[in-house]
């Protein structure tokens, strides 16, 4: 064998082998996917009510007479046709899923009630925390421009200052934003000054 054929083997002669890896490395990429993981909990789910229907359409035609055939059914639908194999490959994909449900949300649908009433609630409830900080922060502003008209009617002088200083420091701060937005790793960068 001469070094040319050594190294197309090596490298899976026709590219099979790369493909494979290709392949194996795009599985490994969507099993940590956590997108494609629900995906396939969703699948498997609407695969696992699929066959259940099918044994209550079973179920449902029932008669004393046939009875025998019915187990035999249902013997195979349940092993056969995989239900079992199924639920077993659902609870292998949930596993990978980590999805957190709060409490309030299962006990609405113990309770027979919509969950989407958590979210409303929870949505609510932000806006009532929001108008208050809103209230406050309102409250904040509005003292401090009856000070500074205050200050201003006491110390003219001083205030200018500080207006002064207080833009100064607001152009600084909006330099230093806009300089670590435009990095991506949100390290600060200094331009030297001329």
């Amino acid at each position: 064998m001469d070094s040319s054929q050594n190294m197309t083997e090596g490298n899976g002669g026709n590219g099979s082998l790369s493909a494979q890896a290709n392949d194996t490395a795009t599985a490994n990429a969507s099993a940590n996917d956590p997108k494609e993981n629900l995906n396939q909990v969703i699948n498997s789910i609407q695969k696992n009510l699929g066959l259940i229907h099918q044994l209550y359409l079973t179920v449902s035609s029932f008669n004393a007479a046939s009875q025998a055939p019915l187990l035999q059914r249902l013997g195979s639908e349940l092993c056969s046709n995989g239900l079992i194999t199924e639920l077993d490959n659902m609870d292998k994909l949930a596993e990978k899923c980590n999805i957190q449900v709060p409490m309030e949300v299962l006990n609405l649908i113990d309770d027979g009630k919509n969950p989407d009433e958590f979210t409303r609630d929870v949505i609510n409830s932000c806006i009532a925390k929001n108008q208050v900080t809103k209230g406050k922060t309102d409250g904040f502003k509005a003292l401090r421009k009856n000070l500074l008209e205050e200050l201003e009617q006491a110390f003219p002088d001083e205030v200018e200052s500080y207006r002064e200083i207080r833009a100064i420091s607001a152009a600084e701060s909006k330099r230093l934003a806009q300089a670590q937005s435009s990095l991506p790793n949100g390290d600060v960068k200094v331009k030297p000054e001329l």
